[in-house]
């Protein structure tokens, strides 16, 4: 049984079709990175899973629950990170989790409560005050409330914004520490190098899913041909490859171009008149997760226009 199997999820807010008929399954844990642009929906669609949320039309099992008649039982049973802090910052990180201990009514709070610092290296902080702490420590007592029930899914929203590389490191060690455990994970990120982290991503664009499997098979199917140009002064042909048609992208990478197309052919042609600069190298390349999700939002309608 997948931990998360929900067929054509709908949501409206007002006139706005925010969601649009979005499948996803996601097997018991497994690791699934949720990618998109902004307004494409991946909160709504978290929330709706984890039963904040009743959907416009859809249907489908979170947990073996069903995801319109079983709200409360998923809610008990799921621990939802949201993208903004959202603990009591006028009280400490031992009285903010012991407020979440008592809310999910576990038997002995205080063992819970230490138990959870002790796990996550948050016992020596303990009476800090939750708004005097960093981005990353933040981030740690969010984590540590949201899995101190110990919750079979885990669905993490934009978890790591505004944290620093080493914060975001250990984050993602723990992370996969809790799947190896056999927790199931559903992380929305922007991150691409976070993404790679993932067993399989998902990539909704606009409320619309257009993209789901392992990264190699994304990458594959989205039909891109790279090239990198390197050598001095290469923001000269910028204009000029933009313009040509047969060229999908073009994105400087320090001292050189990342230059991408749909068509190898017209990509080619596009190139051959930069070959004769002798200060310039142009080379195949392996086209990357970035470039896959910009040819996405190009091809995307934003449905709020």
């Amino acid at each position: 049984m997948n931990a998360i199997d929900v067929k054509g999820l709908t949501k409206r807010f007002g006139k706005k079709l925010v969601v649009n008929n979005v499948s996803l399954n996601v097997k018991p844990g497994e690791i699934v990175g949720f990618l998109g642009p902004n307004g494409s929906g991946k909160t709504t669609c978290i929330r709706m899973m984890c039963g904040l949320l009743k959907p416009d039309q859809g249907h489908g099992q979170v947990l073996g629950y069903d995801l319109l008649k079983d709200r409360l039982l998923i809610k008990s049973q799921v621990g939802y990170m949201t993208q903004k802090f959202s603990f009591y910052e006028d009280l400490t990180i031992e009285e903010n989790l012991s407020f979440v201990a008592r809310l999910y009514d576990l038997k002995s709070v205080k063992k819970h409560t230490t138990e959870t610092l002790e796990k996550l290296g948050l016992l020596s902080r303990r009476d800090q005050l939750a708004g005097e702490l960093s981005g990353g420590w933040k981030q740690r007592l969010a984590l540590a409330a949201c899995t101190m029930h110990k919750p079979k899914l885990l669905l993490l929203d934009e978890p790591t914004a505004g944290v620093d590389p080493k914060a975001r490191r250990d984050f993602w060690e723990e992370i996969h520490r809790l799947a190896a455990e056999g927790m199931t994970v559903l992380v929305s990120t922007h991150y691409m190098d976070e993404a790679e982290r993932c067993h399989r991503i998902t990539y909704i664009s606009y409320g619309v899913k257009l993209a789901d499997g392992p990264l190699g098979d994304v990458i594959a199917d989205a039909g891109l041909y790279t090239y990198t140009l390197t050598g001095t002064n290469l923001e000269r042909f910028i204009p000029e490859l933009q313009a040509n048609k047969g060229v999908n992208q073009v994105a400087p990478f320090g001292n050189s171009l990342h230059v991408t197309g749909t068509n190898l052919q017209a990509l080619k042609r596009a190139l051959k008149p930069l070959e004769q600069h002798d200060d310039i190298h142009i080379e195949r390349a392996e086209t990357n997760l970035e470039d896959v999700f910009i040819k996405f939002m190009s091809d995307s309608t934003d449905n709020m226009q």
